[in-house]
């Protein structure tokens, strides 16, 4: 068991001036709401709480961001403590939504790198960890944040990686004044090293973070201590381990930790006599129906009064250095170079097969009528303008960038698929590949298509089809965050693509890239369908035979 504060537990509760606004004569104001919401956080009335935030969240304006992002960051804290860490994620994704350079983003990476890691995602939680500490300038929540990153290592069972953060943690001088972290740092260290053998170390860390525990009267934290020391002595000695599970169990009684209940009876079990046994294993099934019974209504509460607020970013260009300007415009024209080297290749073969003399007429018309104009154009423009002029040379980088990002685009639309174990990998590059600093990828249960046991065929059209919605949104779209989930329905997979770009017009036919989408999808016996709307983003479902 890894205990760990989740950061920021109560930051919600701390006094904040807010803008106070009525809707109409004697209705509540945003003052109002969170102040209800807060007295009710205080007295644990949860589902009041949360919809009295909510309640918050829609009294604002439009412009009234950050008081919409403090709201759902009440409604986020509430879905942490009930465990609904899928909610949870949502909220922060709205929020990032919201203003994705919001004075609370600190708080909000957070809860993304919670959620992830309570989910099994590890790579998505150290992700947001690492944002955590990137925007974060409060060395206490520096140091929670480290060792939050220590415990995702152990979690992957990454155990050397753990160790080499938290010894570094103890080096540090600012973790001696929070003796709480520093007992917390100290038991991680501790299993870490139990977990990799090294028991002496491992019972040196152990024991002296229950010492320092004990000294500060830190009740919650030491059920941790008590649940890692019963794992360290399991083995070699079951009395030892067994009175440790006892304590643990108790601690956790005071404190009412459910959680914590299950894991020292889990313990408990494994020491018991059958009869002994039977006994804590009926406990521990009644605290379990009655925790999931608790959580599961939680959650459909939740769901009840959930926002319907549209999620809008806004945009920031930034102008490019002139370093910049010049790689772009050797890496572009080196590409467009090596283009039309294989293109030529592909004429001077006598027999190609239908596939191969499509792909090249397709690229040839791409080079021809997308890009060959741009280029002499741009080379006039280079010619004949003073790029001394701040103005000239702004729109020289731009076009310069434009042609670049279309070449690379077109390189990547007919490169060559791997199949093989690597799929998966690659076919995450692909996707993270698109996250930029105006741009948030967010990819929901990416492991529910099991793609060792998916047809060749079948991957490389979801590749394709993922790729071409990708390279649309990018060019298309002024889309700032997508959401792409992976579904296992039975008999089929979904897919389900959402952003929030400019979309298009109900009237929208299939064109281009969305008709070689529906072509792909139909050729594996699949469908595709999709929901636009001018201003409201764009929607894709994907579904096809395992």
């Amino acid at each position: 068991m890894n205990h760990f504060p989740l950061l920021f537990i109560i930051f919600i509760l701390s006094s904040c001036e807010k803008e106070t606004k009525t809707n109409a004569p004697n209705s509540l104001t945003y003052t109002d709401y969170i102040e209800k919401a807060n007295n009710k956080v205080s007295t644990l009335e949860l589902d009041s709480a949360y919809f009295y935030f909510n309640q918050a969240k829609l009294s604002c304006k439009d412009n009234e961001k950050e008081m919409k992002i403090y709201a759902l960051l009440g409604m986020a804290n509430i879905q942490k403590t009930n465990c609904d860490f899928v909610g949870l994620e949502e909220t922060a994704t709205e929020a990032f939504g919201i203003d994705n350079e919001t004075n609370y983003k600190e708080y909000l990476n957070n809860f993304l790198g919670i959620a992830y890691n309570e989910q099994a995602d590890y790579e998505n939680a150290l992700l947001y960890y690492n944002k955590t500490l990137d925007n974060s300038k409060n060395e206490t929540n520096r140091l929670t944040i480290k060792n939050n990153i220590a415990v995702n290592y152990l979690d992957q069972k990454e155990y050397v990686k753990s160790i080499d953060v938290l010894e570094k943690l103890l080096k540090n001088d600012s973790l001696k004044i929070y003796p709480s972290e520093y007992a917390r740092v100290t038991d991680n260290l501790g299993f870490a090293y139990f977990k990799i053998k090294k028991d002496s170390l491992a019972k040196e860390y152990l024991y002296a973070s229950l010492n320092k525990r004990d000294s500060i009267n830190d009740d919650y934290d030491k059920i941790a201590s008590y649940i890692h020391l019963s794992n360290f002595y399991e083995e070699n000695n079951p009395v030892l381990s067994k009175e440790f599970a006892n304590k643990a169990l108790q601690s956790a009684t005071i404190v009412n930790s459910p959680d914590d209940k299950l894991e020292a009876l889990d313990l408990l079990i494994k020491n018991a006599t059958n009869k002994k046994a039977v006994k804590h294993f009926a406990t521990y099934s009644h605290i379990n129906d009655s925790i999931t019974k608790i959580r599961q209504s939680a959650k459909n509460q939740y769901s009840k009064i959930k926002y319907d607020s549209k999620i809008t970013l806004e945009k920031n260009e930034k102008l490019k250095v002139e370093k910049e300007f010049i790689i772009y415009l050797f890496i572009g024209f080196g590409i467009i170079a090596l283009l039309i080297y294989f293109l030529i290749r592909f004429k001077n073969k006598n027999k190609l097969q239908k596939s191969t003399y499509e792909a090249e007429t397709r690229i040839s018309k791409k080079l021809h009528d997308e890009l060959a104009n741009d280029v002499y154009n741009t080379m006039t423009f280079a010619e004949t303008q003073d790029l001394s002029d701040l103005n000239k040379k702004e729109h020289f980088l731009n076009q310069i960038e434009n042609i670049y990002n279309r070449t690379r685009n077109i390189s990547l639309e007919n490169s060559e698929i791997d199949t093989s174990e690597n799929f998966k990998e690659n076919l995450s590059l692909l996707l993270s590949g698109f996250n930029s600093e105006d741009t948030n990828v967010i990819i929901k249960n990416f492991e529910a298509i099991n793609w060792a046991k998916t047809k060749k065929i079948t991957k490389i059209t979801v590749y394709r089809v993922l790729q071409e919605l990708l390279v649309n949104m990018k060019k298309h779209s002024q889309s700032n965050l997508v959401l792409i989930g992976f579904e296992d329905k039975g008999k089929t997979y979904e897919i389900n693509y959402s952003d929030n770009g400019i979309g298009s017009s109900k009237s929208l036919k299939f064109k281009n890239g969305l008709q070689n989408v529906e072509n792909r999808i139909k050729n594996i016996n699949g469908s595709f369908t999709f929901e636009t709307e001018s201003q409201k983003g764009f929607k894709a479902k994907i579904v096809f035979p395992k």
